[in-house]
């Protein structure tokens, strides 16, 4: 994530955003569905980790957790998990080959530019290992947009987001729809797609 604003705001309501999350990613069957997918004790990334609920939940499952974020503040709660080893970083700071088995980008890269995007999933595509597997969750639309928090969003249809992980290396074969309320408390129709990488 690079854009100043929604670092900030995620640095100001991290507590909130993690009183939202924590029950919801203890009991998620999308990260259940991603955990069945890795081999024993893999190593995942949580990209975007946020309050590091669902890192600690994969590090309770015993894989290798590595957590990254770009708010300081997400990473400090995220690192007060146990297991969870949080880093502080954005998009970019994708640079390694073959050294996860998964990688669970929930609701994250839904904050880089349209642009961007592309090149982020192909890192994400070079960081793991032959077998990985790769979770993205986005809000579904078009355009892009702030939030009445000043958070920035880019939206994606299905068909858009299927091309685009099929460029990048990816084989879809789970998908998920529903719609859900966000931390600014308006209802947002979302999508998941697990990964074949």
């Amino acid at each position: 994530m690079n854009d100043a604003a929604t670092r900030d705001v995620y640095d100001a309501e991290a507590a909130r955003y993690a009183a939202m999350t924590d029950a919801h990613n203890r009991a998620d069957p999308r990260l259940a569905d991603f955990m069945a997918a890795l081999p024993a004790g893999g190593a995942v990334l949580d990209l975007g980790c946020g309050p590091g609920s669902a890192a600690e939940v994969m590090a309770q499952a015993g894989f290798d957790v590595e957590a990254m974020d770009a708010s300081p503040a997400m990473v400090d709660m995220a690192a007060a998990r146990d297991g969870v080893r949080a880093v502080l970083g954005g998009f970019d700071d994708i640079t390694g080959e073959t050294v996860y088995d998964g990688v669970w980008a929930n609701f994250s890269l839904l904050h880089a530019t349209r642009e961007d995007m592309p090149r982020h999933l192909a890192a994400i595509r070079r960081a793991l290992r032959a077998g990985g597997v790769f979770h993205i969750g986005l809000k579904t639309g078009t355009g892009a947009a702030r939030d009445r928090l000043g958070r920035f969003y880019t939206y994606y249809e299905e068909d858009e987001l299927t091309d685009l992980l099929e460029t990048a290396g990816f084989i879809p074969r789970a998908r998920h729809r529903g719609v859900d309320p966000g931390l600014d408390g308006a209802d947002a129709p979302w999508i998941t797609v697990l990964s074949d990488g």
